[in-house]
C-alpha cells in the first residue's frame, strides 16, 4: 500500500472525534453516578418500581455514550500495529456499557434486605441492561488507519474503472458518501466541498461513492465505449 493512499484523520475530524469522545466520557460518568445513588438509595422492596426506572435510565444514558463513542472512533480510527490500543479503544464502549451496570448486579444479588422476588425482578432487569449496553457499545466491525487506507486504495481503481477523476469528487457535510457530479440530486444547491476520494475519507471518517453518480459513470463509460467503436467502423 502506497504511503500515498494512507488514511491520516484531518484537523477537523480529529476535533470532532474529540468532542464526541468528551460527550462519551460525560454521559459514562452520569450513568456510573447515578448507578451508585441507585445502589446505595434504592435496593430495597419499597422501591423496586424505582430501581426499573433507575435501571432503564441509566441504559439510555449508556446507551448514547457508546454512539458517540464509536462516532468519533469512525472519524479519528486507532491503528492496528498497537493491538492494545487498538482494541480498547474500540471496545471501550462495551466495556463502559458494562461497567455501568455490573457493580449494581452484584449489589442485587448479594444484598441481604431484600425479598427473592425483588431479587429475581431486579437482578433480572439489571442484567439484561448491562448486556444491552454492551452489546450496543461493542465494535463488531472495528475502524482502523489500516483498513480505512485499504479502502481509499480500493475506491481510487474503482473510480478509475468509472472514469472518475479520483482527485476531484465532492461531498456534502451530512451523509457519508461522495459525489464523482457537482450536479448529482442528492448535494444539488447544498453547500460542497472538494478534493480526493482520500480527502472525504479524512474529513469524513468513513464514505463510499454514490450510486447514482456511479450508474451516471457507468453509462456515460459505455455511451464513449460504443462512440469508439462506431468511429473506428466509419474509418
Amino acid at each position: 500500500m502506497s504511503n500515498t493512499n494512507l488514511f491520516v484523520a484531518s484537523p477537523e475530524a480529529k476535533a470532532k472525534a474529540k468532542k464526541y469522545r468528551m460527550y462519551a466520557i460525560g454521559l459514562w460518568a452520569l450513568a456510573l453516578i447515578l448507578q451508585a445513588i441507585a445502589i446505595i438509595k434504592l435496593i430495597s422492596d419499597d422501591t423496586l418500581i424505582m430501581m426499573i426506572v433507575a435501571i432503564v435510565v441509566i441504559l439510555a444514558i449508556a446507551f448514547f455514550g457508546g454512539r458517540f463513542w464509536k462516532k468519533s472512533n469512525k472519524l479519528d480510527p486507532a491503528s492496528e500495529k498497537n493491538p492494545i490500543k487498538f482494541l480498547l479503544q474500540n471496545q471501550l464502549g462495551a466495556i463502559m456499557g458494562v461497567m455501568c451496570f455490573l457493580p449494581m448486579v452484584i449489589s442485587i444479588f448479594t444484598s441481604n434486605s431484600i425479598s427473592g422476588k425483588t431479587k429475581a425482578i431486579a437482578g433480572t432487569a439489571a442484567s439484561v441492561a448491562m448486556t444491552a449496553a454492551g452489546i450496543s457499545g461493542a465494535e463488531f466491525d472495528s475502524a482502523s488507519i489500516e483498513k480505512y487506507s485499504k479502502e481509499i486504495e480500493e475506491q481510487n481503481k474503482t473510480a478509475s474503472k468509472l472514469n472518475i477523476n479520483s482527485e476531484n469528487v465532492y461531498w456534502s457535510k451530512a451523509g457519508n458518501k461522495y459525489h464523482a457530479f457537482e450536479d448529482c440530486q442528492y448535494i444539488k444547491g447544498k453547500a460542497l466541498s472538494n478534493g480526493s476520494i482520500k480527502e472525504s475519507w479524512e474529513q469524513k471518517g468513513i464514505s463510499e461513492l454514490c450510486k447514482v453518480c456511479a450508474k451516471r459513470s457507468a453509462k456515460s463509460g459505455a455511451a464513449s465505449g460504443v462512440k469508439g467503436v462506431l468511429e473506428g467502423v466509419g474509418k
